[in-house]
């Protein structure tokens, strides 16, 4: 490997590294040959490594790095700059440029699965691991300015010069002096992937005998086909419906409905609120006739990318006129089922799929997941026993599947007598029907849990008074959150390959962050709501998530304020932006705003103040 050293003061610290077997040094310093060689110990230093065949350059400036390397010789898949400081009493401003024209000058000589190691005194980088950790303000705001030029701290680590045979620190104040190193931290930075350049998406599907399309809402685009629960995924989430199923079919015979259930519902779902459905209008002319609908929605779904506007489904917050929506569930699938007579008693019928759903922005609320449907009819009066049945494997096969640190605890609530306060998940399963029993799954330090699953038993959807019959619906993205310990919904859907190269197929394992510490930048926005109109916050969240391409992690209502007499009224809303796997950079995340701005004025009618 390919490994550049930067800003070297006395070469002390290049020639402990050279001689390692399959290394190339090259190793660097800012000054001239015959200033660098006046220091202490800096000429043996540069004799050992040429002696050892490694590369000395003088006057090499780390923020023009392109212009000292010819192009076959730029791909460095390692690059160190230890203590970067502009020099003499510099201060933090002019040593935080200093950095992102370094970072810019690195991204144009680093391999794609190159490092970049920059070391920095206590204090001076500002993340949680320095300790004590200095003010923002005060600090070189390092993974912030890393950010900008397309880079995530990976790993942070002390700083051993004790390890480094030979290494001596020079060069405080710019002369050649040590400084103190105690406590210095070494800041391991890798290429973010790519920022996400959707395209939009028509898909296509079978209604009646017509084969129609429509545009797949912009927010949905990058998760609408991701086949996460396919036989050759090793996704946590395909992991955790495999386990749970093969943990069931222990204690009951089982039927996983393997056919492909339709993408598209019509009509308007019974109790469920108009803005938490995705509404779809079918592209211009497709639109099928009451005939070919009364024979249902069939299941073949193709995809294909287009450069139409992936809005024109909703105007104004409303559906257009033809009202199809997304599955926000796979329950109507299964009492269709149970009303044809199409599930046999005793036999655990299993589905599962992604279903959609808008809804509020937080760490934890999905717009999509995949949902594990199961479906069993039992003799009247032994329902209860088989709720717990299913409760208990459910609990076993949990428990097995907990990671170190991670300790999950499932229990089973009365719904009359639920205590925590709902969140989305269980709010919107309280709008599809009555609930007997909410399955909650707790870990350390929140053994109180989070609602993964509800019950539900329905007696009047079969025909036979002697039956009834007995549903579980499980949230499989929040049990693999809960059992992976993934904090925020977002990792689950990220299109960076670090992801999934920790769960090797069958295992789940504790995941850990390739993005630590990303910065986070917040805005405040403020508006009047149009007189006489209720706001609608699920759609301004909506459309917080389509602006910012998921890189919105928080919106909090900070004031709401009743003008006198007009009777107007005005809310304020704190926007913090963060990305949970890629660079995001201040100037992005402004832009970003100003943006949002924008399509709240038109899209939601609202004055901006």
């Amino acid at each position: 490997r390919r490994v550049l050293l930067l800003g070297e003061g006395n070469f002390s610290f290049a020639a402990g590294l050279c001689g390692a077997q399959g290394t190339h040094v090259v190793a660097t310093c800012y000054e001239s040959e015959e200033e660098a060689a006046g220091r202490g110990g800096a000429a043996r230093s540069i004799r050992r490594l040429r002696d050892s065949g490694a590369e000395v350059m003088f006057s090499v400036d780390c923020t023009k790095l392109k212009e000292h390397f010819s192009p076959g010789k730029r791909e460095f898949d390692r690059v160190y700059f230890n203590f970067p400081h502009c020099g003499r009493k510099a201060g933090v401003v002019k040593n935080r440029e200093l950095l992102g024209r370094f970072f810019y000058s690195c991204a144009e000589v680093l391999a794609e699965e190159g490092e970049v190691h920059v070391a920095l005194c206590n204090g001076q980088g500002g993340t949680p691991a320095d300790q004590p950790r200095r003010e923002w303000h005060n600090s070189w705001q390092i993974v912030a300015v890393a950010a900008a030029a397309g880079f995530i701290l990976s790993d942070v680590h002390p700083f051993k010069a004790e390890t480094i045979r030979g290494y001596k620190c020079t060069g405080y104040r710019s002369q050649d002096k040590s400084f103190c190193v105690e406590g210095a931290l070494n800041h391991i930075f890798t290429r973010s992937s790519a920022p996400l350049c959707l395209t939009p998406v028509s898909c296509k599907t079978q209604v009646g005998n017509q084969k129609v399309s429509f545009q797949v809402p912009q927010v949905l685009v990058d998760k609408i086909n991701r086949g996460f629960l396919e036989v050759n995924s090793n996704h946590p989430v395909r992991t955790v419906k495999e386990k749970l199923s093969a943990g069931l079919s222990q204690a009951f015979p089982l039927q996983n409905i393997t056919s492909c259930l339709p993408l598209l519902h019509q009509g308007h779902p019974d109790g469920v609120g108009h803005s938490s459905i995705f509404w779809i209008a079918l592209s211009p002319g497709e639109a099928p006739s009451t005939e070919e609908m009364s024979q249902g929605l069939a299941n073949a779904v193709l995809f294909s990318h287009s450069g139409q506007d992936t809005d024109k489904n909703v105007q104004g917050g409303c559906p257009v006129p033809k009202q199809f929506y997304l599955r926000p569930s796979l329950l109507p699938h299964a009492q269709a089922g149970i009303k044809k007579g199409a599930f046999s008693p005793g036999t655990l019928h299993v589905l599962s799929g992604p279903v959609f759903r808008q809804c509020r922005i937080t760490p934890h609320s999905t717009p999509v997941f995949h949902e594990l449907l199961v479906v069993l009819a039992v003799s009247r009066g032994t329902e209860n026993s088989c709720i717990q049945m299913l409760v208990d494997n459910i609990k076993t096969t949990t428990s097995s599947l907990h990671q170190a640190g991670v300790k999950p605890r499932v229990s089973l609530q009365e719904a009359t007598s639920f205590g925590t306060e709902l969140n989305d998940f269980a709010a919107f399963e309280c709008q599809l029907g009555e609930i007997q029993h909410f399955i909650c799954v707790g870990t350390d330090p929140d053994p109180s849990g989070s609602c993964v699953g509800v019950i539900r038993t329905a007696p009047d959807e079969l025909k036979s008074s002697e039956l009834v019959v007995v549903s579980v619906s499980l949230n499989l993205d929040l049990l693999a959150m809960l059992l992976c310990g993934i904090s925020d919904w977002r990792i689950l859907w990220t299109s960076d390959r670090r992801f999934l190269q920790q769960f090797p197929e069958g295992e789940l394992r504790l995941f850990k962050s390739f993005s630590l510490y990303p910065p986070s930048y917040v805005h405040d926005v403020s508006f009047w709501v149009p007189d006489g109109e209720e706001f609608d916050e699920v759609a301004f969240h909506t459309l917080a998530r389509r602006v910012s391409g998921e890189m919105i992690v928080s919106m909090q209502l900070r004031d709401s304020f009743q003008q006198p007499g007009t009777g107007r009224r005005s809310l304020c809303y704190r926007v913090t932006f963060q990305s949970c796997d890629r660079a995001l950079g201040c100037r992005e995340a402004a832009e970003m705003q100003l943006h949002f701005r924008e399509e709240i004025q038109q899209q939601l009618g609202v004055t901006l103040r």
